[in-house]
């Protein structure tokens, strides 16, 4: 089964109104979904190759401002070195290997979460520049900030007189 990819349109407040261009769209969860929700990664993914693992799809906000749109995702346990952030076309997504913390040489009596990793993909409007996403994780909070477009930010027309 695909990772499924959240549109990122923070303006909908939780509503479903008709899709406008450039706009992008929100996917609220499914009727019994919660998050976290663990889903399967595409066998067809290029970087693991025929690998399929299961990952945890992390909690994420989404605001949106005259010049831009910032995420957070929650990635506890998550490190620097284990996180990914790639797009590809329309596509921004964010993967991360964490530590549950266990100690080694101890054995789990009950285990919930089987493969330590996160994995949640979105589908940027075509008014956001990926080429200048800036991100921080800091305390196992992912910021990432999508600037728009200079064209596509809202600008002062002057009138004059004549």
């Amino acid at each position: 089964m695909n990772t499924p990819s959240q549109d990122l349109n923070p303006r909908t407040n939780g509503q479903n109104p008709a899709p406008q261009p450039g706009v992008p769209e929100a996917r609220e969860p499914q009727a019994g979904e919660t998050q976290p929700q663990v889903h399967r990664r595409s066998a067809t993914d290029s970087r693991r190759g025929a690998e399929d693992r299961s990952a945890l799809l992390p909690p994420v906000d989404v605001v949106e401002d005259p010049t831009g749109i910032t995420l957070w995702a929650d990635l506890p346990g998550a490190e620097r070195d284990s996180l990914n952030i790639d797009v590809n076309g329309d596509t921004l997504t964010i993967e991360a290997d964490f530590s549950l913390g266990e100690s080694a040489g101890t054995e789990p009596l009950y285990v919930e979460v089987r493969s330590p990793r996160y994995r949640r993909s979105f589908t940027l409007s075509r008014e956001l520049d990926a080429g200048r996403i800036e991100a921080v994780l800091r305390d196992g909070v992912l910021r990432l900030r999508v600037p728009k477009l200079e064209e596509a930010q809202p600008r002062r027309i002057e009138v004059r007189a004549g």
